[in-house]
């Protein structure tokens, strides 16, 4: 702990000692929970989007928050304690100002207040403290603790180029050496250097990212942790391994550090402080990973292997692997072309300027020259050898990527990189692959592929999943689908592509960012592939081909997803048993209620009558009604269960007198309903109520009315109840004989403690059964209270009767305590002589614990209430008041059980008269009636309502209903925004939402479930065409909270209203709120402990429109496909490496076996095709120029002038159109000028050769340019590619509609 701050200390400057007590403040507020456990200040850490509440700063002028003060305290900005209360004050004034009285946020400002002037108050009157240098060093070594706790209020300013990613670390002084000590580990040993890293790491301003890591959670504040992750661990238990010399290898600790972050991602929310915290460690781990890699060698110890013995091997090995890079590089450097002795690698040796070229850095967005190959050479940086080659093989994907095919950086590009895997081959396989034991080898040389590293997180390993289903995949000829997803069209060659895509991206920019560990979770690469995808529906034509093929992966995309998931939707728990449940809780620990001698007060309102007196026509209701309807979960409103208990509590008051026991316990049962009903609601937190508005106050007041009504009363009925009794004793003494009287009046009583009688000694304070007054009675109990004998010598008893419950008037419901008696009002003397021998009645509070010596336990009576034969009413005992006795009592071995039975007056068919009480029906609806308002400017003759009845069902302003709509899959959704009755006759008006099968929009977008969208309808209905209730939550509603009388099914979600005129769906703000008067029964809301992640689902229109493009292509000629699959088989570029695992390109991984080709190909093919073969290479392309392609040329230009805001796809609908309405003879015109063109363009086809470069261009700005017919930008050429001249460029068919005439089929161009 920390010395009290904020006093004066030894050699401690002001500024430092305000800056403890503003820690210390700032402190107090964030880590104070509510009794729940809830973090208050959560909401307060962080601003509101601007995006999502944009409101929020047109009405907050000065917006802060924790983030800033912590900021504002690091800096030294607060030169007073009071400054600093300012800004909370202000934080505190703008949460209660937009948000409403009542709510959360605006309990949680006002406690943040209290906590801070509390913990403010404590500060000023703590006592000084001397500080000596050895405590303020212990506090400088505890200033990761003090500024830990605003980490994560500081995380979110932090910069991606913050220190802390490079793997830089700082720790206190001294720490580590104790760290390593503890842990008998050497300070440079690698696997403790990677615990540091990871233990110690700061950012810029000096904070700890690891301090949540440090313990586990607690088991009693977060079960639900323990339940979701199977592997807990934390940096204790890390520690404590690494102390018992566990860990035998770098990998096992970053195994274990690894499950502990992804533990942590898992648990919490994607925007919570921990995940980022625990993304960016991972981070610092793999950075501090690969700089041990680099220091392996010179630091002659083994990181990957605790064995000894591989010291020399691993050094040998490396020095292999590092020889064998400079052989790789210098076989590209010394490359020289044949003839003119040139070097071929001269115009890849350095980047292009960014001055001169800045085209080339929008295009390329991973530069690579060989300078930095060769730097990453000597400084070692490649882990492996094929990182190297990775770096190569980018570097000639940017230059054919950005220049012309058939250019001389073109053709370099591909004879560098033909070289390159020649000189590798040559160098032949690495030598730990020689190794006969090598597990990957031996998988290798069998054809199975290798497992996934083990050391990738679970995350990555879901991340491959879903990117190896989508490029892998192929259809039944065995074509892969994703080939012309692979890369992005050239820039150059096709810029109206990037003037309609505003978000270009393909699989190996997914790649890339796979492996550069940009994704935090699987939706986020679900997001980036949908995208893709839609770019391409975007931009094709919808009866294209790579349309078709879009829409087919991106369903394996979703199916792959589900698969991962276990098929099951993430929906929420069904709030009405949750509800239910809560209700039962409430009603068990009410009804269990006991007082502190275990007696349950619940029991004495058992005779309440369950049919009022005073309202006969209600409906009976009692407790065992109220079991029955709990029991059968028939209520699902607090509000409505709260009625019946406190109807039933009230009915027990007013019956009762104000003295009664009965009066007492109802009065106790409503003030501990209120309570346990707050807690298990949690003030509104977890189930928000109107019920909850009663509170014990209201309670208080209202008994306090009701005692001054009925006390007046009481009293007055006593006292003529003395009255009565008095002349009735008076009439009873005229009566007597006068010389009796005159007898039991004189004082010839002599007075005695004791006496016996048949061999027994009774005792003034002694318990005696006494012989009944009739033969069929059990014997009387009495507590002897005087003793005396008379003149003639016959001794007597004066005492207490004391009844037994069938000597008592009371209702059959009743229960009783075993052996139980009743103190009672009834005094008398008896005869010692009637007296049949002893027995002990024990108070309540003994009666359990103790026990009388030398008694049986037949003859012990418990005893708890005293019975009033007036009232016939029963009252608690609180003080046992009997005379002193000689008894004497010892503790029972065991202490007995609360036992209580049923009244010997008990009905058999009670139960079944309850069970007629209580009924059989369903729910048990709220009361309601009909809510008139008056609106200004009505209409006359209309009515206007706020709550309205119609067909048995309730509908207010605001609710939401399913309307009849004809003609659609689902009906659509109203919202009643006025409600009025004309001429008999209601109805309402309010928006029109629709569901996304309603809406225009591309097969690939993507929904939540149940989702539906605000239209520009509002229409007016009658009320009729309602068939059913909804309810349409927010975007933000939808995550947290239910209503309780709404199924689930029935809850939809609208974040966007849809613009029929744009056909765009656009975020908006919120639907209109209505506040209700005080009449009309307003929705619960049940709130869910932990926020739900919806996900987004395939559009309705995905399998539809996948199904109608299988039949319009179905009859595409096998020869057509096995076209466009030469055309797909052009090289194909290779993708990013899998992350720790061996990287293959995709070239090399797309093999096609017979068993994946048609047999009708193989039959048709006399020789096998080449796939990869580039026209360079020899390769004949098919040249598909067809009379529509050559009208559509011609056409675009035109119509384009026409319309120069349609967009691409548009216009080829337009030229589609115009060519269907062409004349026959014209049509017939075109085909033949085309076949002409073909025919000279096979003619005039040129050899293969090396072109130079571009006149006035610098050689070095031509590197990495991708060619321009690639994988990505065409499936069927219909032209062949013309490079260095873009006049010729321009008379390739950009046309991505197939159209089917008369003229035959048409081959299809179609471009990504």
């Amino acid at each position: 702990m920390m010395d009290t701050p904020g006093m004066s200390t030894e050699e401690e400057t002001p500024t430092g000692n305000l800056k403890e007590v503003l820690e210390q403040l700032l402190e107090a507020i964030v880590t104070h929970n509510d009794p729940s456990g809830r973090m208050v200040s959560e909401l307060f850490q962080k601003l509101p989007s601007k995006v999502h509440y944009p409101d929020y700063y047109a009405v907050i002028k000065e917006p802060i928050d924790l983030r800033s003060i912590t900021q504002r305290i690091q800096i030294g900005y607060y030169k007073s304690i009071n400054a600093m209360a300012k800004d909370v004050d202000l934080m505190a004034k703008n949460a209660k100002m937009y948000n409403e009285p009542g709510s959360q946020v605006f309990k949680d400002a006002n406690t943040i207040k209290k906590v801070f002037i509390q913990r403010k108050t404590d500060l000023e009157h703590a006592e000084p403290t001397k500080s000596s240098v050895r405590i303020r060093n212990r506090r400088s070594g505890q200033g990761d603790r003090l500024s830990g706790v605003s980490v994560a209020l500081n995380y979110g300013s932090e910069s991606e180029d913050d220190p802390v990613l490079s793997g830089s670390v700082c720790y206190d002084e001294g720490e580590s050496e104790a760290e390593s000590q503890s842990s008998s580990m050497e300070m440079n040993n690698p696997i403790f250097q990677l615990y540091e890293a990871v233990r110690g790491a700061r950012n810029s301003q000096g904070q700890v990212f690891s301090e949540p890591f440090q313990h586990l959670p607690s088991r009693r504040e977060y079960p639900d942790y323990f339940t979701q992750i199977k592997l807990p661990i934390a940096l204790t238990q890390i520690r404590a391994k690494m102390k018992n010399l566990e860990y035998e290898s770098v990998d096992q600790m970053e195994t274990d550090l690894n499950l502990m972050f992804e533990n942590a991602k898992r648990y919490n929310m994607p925007s919570s402080s921990i995940y980022k915290r625990a993304f960016r460690l991972q981070q610092i781990l793999q950075a501090k990973k690969r700089e041990l890699l680099r220091r392996d060698d010179e630091d002659g110890d083994s990181i990957l292997s605790s064995d000894a013995g591989s010291v020399k091997r691993k050094s040998h090995k490396k020095n292999v692997k590092k020889n064998r890079m400079k052989a790789l590089y210098a076989a590209v450097t010394e490359a020289r072309e044949v003839g003119t002795n040139r070097r071929l690698c001269d115009l890849f040796m350095v980047k292009p300027s960014k001055k001169d070229y800045p085209d080339y850095y929008k295009v390329i967005l991973e530069p690579m020259d060989m300078k930095t190959i060769e730097h990453h050479v000597r400084s070692e940086r490649y882990a492996t050898e094929e990182a190297l080659m990775e770096e190569m093989r980018l570097m000639f994907r940017n230059a054919r990527h950005y220049n012309e095919e058939g250019s001389q950086v073109y053709n370099d590009a591909d004879i560098l990189e033909k070289i390159l895997k020649d000189k590798r081959k040559e160098l032949g396989p690495l030598p730990e692959e020689e190794d006969v034991g090598s597990p990957k080898l031996k998988l290798r040389k069998s054809g199975v592929s290798p497992k996934k590293s083990k050391y990738l997180t679970p995350l990555q390993q879901r991340l491959n999943e879903l990117y190896d289903a989508v490029r892998n995949f192929t259809d039944r000829r065995g074509r892969r689908l994703s080939t012309i997803f692979l890369r992005l069209p050239s820039r150059a060659e096709l810029p109206d592509y990037y003037a309609t895509i505003k978000r270009p991206i393909d699989m190996e920019r997914l790649r890339s960012h796979m492996t550069g560990g940009r994704y935090q979770d699987t939706e986020a690469l679900v997001e980036d592939f949908s995208l893709m995808f839609n770019n391409a529906c975007i931009y094709n034509e919808p009866e294209s081909l790579i349309y078709r093929d879009a829409l087919v992966l991106h369903r394996v995309l979703l199916e792959t997803r589900k698969q991962q998931e276990g098929g099951e939707d993430s929906v929420p728990a069904a709030v009405g048993p949750l509800v239910r449940e809560l209700i039962r809780n409430l009603f068990v620990s009410v009804m269990g209620h006991q007082d502190e001698e275990g007696r349950c007060y619940s029991d004495s309102l058992a005779e309440i009558p369950a049919v009022d007196p005073a309202a006969p026509e209600k409906p009976p209701l009692n407790f065992d009604v109220i079991r029955m309807n709990v029991d059968r979960g028939r209520y699902r409103r607090l509000d409505v269960f709260q009625e019946h208990m406190f109807e039933m509590l009230e009915k027990a008051r007013r019956l009762h007198r104000t003295d009664s026991e009965i009066f007492e316990d109802a009065v106790e049962l409503q003030q501990f309903f209120i309570k346990i009903r707050d807690e298990l609601c949690k003030n509104g937190e977890i189930l928000l109520s109107t019920s909850l508005n009663y509170t014990s106050k209201h309670l208080h007041s209202d008994v306090e009315q009701e005692k001054r009504e009925k006390v007046p009363k009481e009293m007055e009925e006593d006292k003529l109840k003395e009255e009565e009794e008095e002349n009735k004793e008076g009439e009873k003494a005229k009566d007597l004989p006068g010389e009796k009287w005159q007898s039991e009046s004189e004082t010839g009583r002599v007075y005695i403690q004791s006496c016996s009688f048949e061999n027994s000694t009774y005792h003034v304070g002694d318990f005696v059964y006494v012989e009944p007054s009739e033969p069929k009675l059990k014997s009387h109990i009495v507590c002897i209270e005087l003793m005396w004998e008379d003149e003639a010598g016959g001794k007597w008893l004066h005492g207490c009767w004391f009844y037994r419950p069938s000597e008592t008037f009371h209702l059959a419901a009743r229960k009783f305590l075993e052996k139980e008696v009743f103190k009672s009002d009834y005094y008398n003397k008896v005869s010692i002589s009637k007296v049949l021998g002893k027995c002990v009645v024990l108070f309540v509070k003994d009666y359990f614990k103790m026990q009388p010596e030398g008694f049986r336990a037949g003859d012990v009576y418990i005893c708890e209430s005293r019975y009033a034969a007036r009232n016939k009413s029963f009252k608690k005992i609180k003080i046992w008041a009997v005379p002193p006795s000689t008894l004497k009592l010892v503790p029972r071995e065991v202490p007995l059980p609360v036992v209580r039975v049923a009244s010997m007056f008990a009905k058999p068919d009670q139960d079944k008269l309850t069970i007629s009480y209580a009924g059989s029906g369903g729910f048990i609806d709220k009361d309601r009636e009909e809510v008139i308002m008056e609106m200004s400017g009505a209409e006359p003759g209309c009515q206007h309502f706020e709550q309205q009845r119609h067909n048995n069902m309730w509908f207010k302003v605001g609710d939401c209903v399913y309307i009849q709509s004809h003609g659609l899959s689902k009906p659509r959704v109203a919202r009643i925004e006025k409600l009025w009755a004309k001429s008999g006759s209601t109805f309402f008006f309010g928006p029109i939402f629709i569901h996304p099968e309603e809406t225009e929009h591309e097969p690939t977008k993507m929904f939540y479930k149940r989702e539906v969208f605000l239209s520009h309808l509002e229409e007016t209905l009658p009320i009729t065409c309602v068939i059913g209730k909804c309810m349409v939550s927010s975007f933000k509603d939808f995550l947290s909270c239910r209503p309780t009388e709404v199924p689930e099914e029935d809850v939809l979600l609208c974040e966007s209203r849809y613009i029929d005129t744009e056909k765009q769906m656009k975020k908006f703000k919120g639907l209109k709120r209505f506040s209700y008067s005080s009449k009309v029964v307003e929705d619960e809301v049940f709130y869910f402990r932990k926020l739900m992640v919806p996900q987004k689902e395939a559009s309705p229109l995905l399998d539809k429109k996948i199904s109608e493009l299988e039949v319009k292509l179905a009859d595409v000629e096998d020869d057509d496909i096995e076209d466009m699959e030469d055309e797909l088989d052009a090289p194909r570029t290779p993708l990013m490496p899998q992350m720790q695992t061996p990287i293959t390109s995709d070239m090399d991984s797309i093999v096609y076996t017979p068993s994946q080709v048609p047999s009708k190909t193989l039959t048709q093919e006399t020789t096998p095709k080449v796939k990869g073969l580039s026209k360079k290479e020899g390769a004949k392309r098919k040249i598909n120029m067809s009379g529509y392609i050559l009208f559509s040329s011609e056409m675009r230009a035109v119509i384009k002038a026409r319309h120069p805001d349609f967009s691409f796809g548009e216009l080829s609908r337009l030229v589609g159109t115009e060519w269907r309405n062409l004349e026959s003879t014209k049509k017939v015109d075109y085909e033949e000028r085309a076949a002409k063109i073909v025919d000279q363009q096979e003619r005039e086809r040129p050899h293969p050769k090396q072109v130079s470069p571009r006149a006035g261009t610098p050689v070095g700005a031509l590197m990495g340019v991708v060619p321009s017919p690639s994988t990505m930008g065409m499936i069927n050429q219909t032209m062949t590619p013309v490079s260095g001249n873009p006049s010729q460029r321009k008379h390739k068919c950009l046309t991505t509609r197939q159209q089917r005439n008369k003229a035959g089929p048409l081959k299809t161009v179609i471009l990504f």
